[in-house]
């Protein structure tokens, strides 16, 4: 067995990505049987380097789950709002052969059983920002796939030490409540399921098992001298990370935006549940930047998430 699965968010790609393994499957979610038993998931991801983040490992998560068969091709704009998602479809609508309007092309391509969309992090705690386009964009996918269930990707805070939080105006919690309460009222107002990535890395972060510090209290943020970095064990985000300038002086720098590998593997091990209504618990896909230990952790807290619907109070 054989499949190929990339994400670029510099520029729009649609691509295709078949993943299968053997084993048993599941037929909780209708038409989408395979023959040999398992379930064929057909999914259209809309959004930008967020969804790439959950969409990393979710092929391989499930190509170890059985039986199961993924198709899945993603309309990616990195840094994309639910507003310029709009007016590339509106502009495809139009007739306009650019890139962006063009990747619309995917929404009629394949009999999608899922499409989801998100809104961009910046924004995702302003539930204003989701009005009108999320209904707009819901709308148009409904009349042209019918059959497809669209779902609402709730994604994630930052961490707690990134740049945003610094001035002490606006923490961490009031993001994470913030950006619950926009993608529970927007899902309200559509009747869409929502993805809990948000409130799974929340839960990973308030869980004793995996909680982590950051900052790291022992780290001088002031004079860091390369290459030590900050104690970042179980960062579900990227983190900080050295890196040259164009004079070839290092710098430390901060992502506390975007998932490292533990939040790319919870997010997927959470796409998988809700896509698949299939338990991630025992899946036997390790990512080489994990142990198996961390993956044992980050499944149970995914399934939690979904199947109990666990929802931090922010």
């Amino acid at each position: 067995m054989k499949w190929t699965f990339a994400i670029m968010c510099a520029m729009v790609l649609c691509m295709t990505s078949h993943a299968r393994a053997q084993g048993k499957g599941s037929a909780s979610q209708p038409n989408t049987n395979t023959a040999a038993g398992g379930k064929h998931v057909r999914l259209l991801a809309i959004g930008n380097s967020f969804s790439a983040n959950a969409l990393r490992y979710l092929p391989q998560i499930v190509a170890a789950s059985g039986s199961n068969t993924l198709t899945v091709q993603h309309i990616c704009i990195g840094g994309c709002p639910l507003k310029t998602h709009w007016k590339d479809a509106e502009a495809y609508q139009k007739g306009v052969d650019n890139a962006p309007a063009h990747a619309w092309a995917a929404l009629t391509a394949e009999k999608w059983d899922y499409v989801t969309i998100q809104q961009y992090s910046m924004d995702s705690f302003k539930v204003e920002t989701y009005r009108p386009y999320a209904r707009k964009l819901y709308d148009y996918i409904k009349t042209n796939a019918p059959q497809a269930e669209v779902l609402i990707h709730e994604t994630w805070a930052y961490r707690a030490d990134d740049p945003l939080f610094r001035d002490g105006k606006f923490s961490q919690q009031d993001m994470y409540g913030g950006v619950r309460r926009a993608y529970e009222t927007i899902a309200g107002e559509l009747g869409c399921r929502i993805i809990p990535s948000g409130d799974a890395f929340e839960n990973a972060y308030r869980d004793p098992k995996w909680k982590g510090t950051f900052p790291d209290p022992e780290f001088d943020y002031k004079n860091p001298e390369h290459p030590a970095l900050p104690d970042q064990t179980h960062s579900l985000h990227s983190g900080y990370h050295w890196g040259k300038d164009k004079q070839g002086v290092w710098h430390l720098s901060m992502d506390g935006h975007h998932a490292g590998a533990a939040g790319e593997y919870l997010a997927g091990a959470v796409w998988f549940e809700v896509l698949f209504g299939q338990s991630v618990v025992g899946n036997s896909f390790v990512p080489k930047e994990l142990t198996r230990k961390d993956v044992t952790v980050l499944q149970e807290i995914a399934h939690r998430t979904v199947t109990e619907g666990v929802r931090p109070k922010p």
